[in-house]
């Protein structure tokens, strides 16, 4: 498989950082291809602006069309031009990040902010029918996309009645939200907790964890997510009731 593997730490000396490299290696000792965008040693800019798309500053800006537009022309700033081409060889894509406020770091949602534009990670229309393509399908679909986030708090206060709310939950938006969206099937997540307490002896132990992730890269099964398209969901993109009758929240969206 080819992998891209998106880190995004500040301190390559970090449990985050060692296991960065630790996981490329036991990719490339598996015979896979692997390339690395590693965000803060890339200085990577996580603003979205007019200069992305070549736009006149003294217009309004609409991203969305703008966006769009140097897309289709072949204009976007070679930064982001250059991390599409690297999604596009791509067979899997691992987002690998500290887990702070519940979310990635700012400067992995600016890389997502101002790669997946429109045309590429949304706004893909099927050209035979005109059907927006998302959840499921589109420009990224048959990719893998797997999260590896290391956590500062302990294990037990993350699930159903954990303080922080269930991991499945926290990390909705990333796999849902943007790799179902784009089309790319979710696997679990890999967690370490206790990251910043972690002394040789965990670390060790959340290599190994890592090594035996990643030997499943391609077969495990995904997060079960349902397709926009497959009848679950009526034109106004609400589950159907009969699925899941009386249950809300976000495991219905699991088929």
């Amino acid at each position: 498989m080819n992998v891209l593997w998106i880190h995004a730490h500040p301190e390559p000396r970090s449990l985050g950082g060692m296991l960065a490299t630790e996981g490329r290696h036991a990719l490339v000792e598996s015979g896979h291809a692997v390339t690395v965008s590693d965000l803060y040693a890339m200085q990577w800019n996580p603003v979205v602006g007019a200069a992305d798309f070549g736009h006149d500053p003294a217009r309004r800006l609409r991203v969305g069309s703008a966006s769009r537009r140097a897309y289709d022309a072949g204009e976007l700033s070679a930064d982001i031009a250059a991390e599409q081409e690297k999604l596009r060889w791509a067979d899997a894509v691992v987002l690998q990040f500290p887990l702070w406020w519940l979310g990635p770091p700012a400067i992995l949602k600016g890389w997502l902010d101002r790669v997946l534009v429109h045309g590429f990670g949304f706004g893909v229309a099927d050209p035979a029918t005109g059907r927006v393509r998302r959840y499921g399908d589109g420009e990224l679909a048959g990719k893998r996309g797997l999260v590896v986030t290391t956590i500062g708090a302990r294990e037990s206060s993350f699930g159903p009645r954990g303080i922080h709310g269930d991991l499945e939950d926290v990390l909705f938006p990333l796999h849902h939200g943007v790799f179902w969206y784009t089309g790319m099937a979710a696997l679990p997540p890999l967690a370490i907790h206790g990251a910043d307490r972690a002394d040789e002896g965990a670390a060790a132990r959340a290599a190994t964890r890592l090594r035996r992730r990643l030997a499943g890269l391609a077969c495990d099964e995904p997060l079960p997510y349902r397709s926009e398209h497959g009848g679950g969901y009526d034109e106004d993109l609400v589950l159907r009731p009969e699925l899941s009758p009386g249950r809300s929240g976000l495991a219905v969206h699991y088929r």
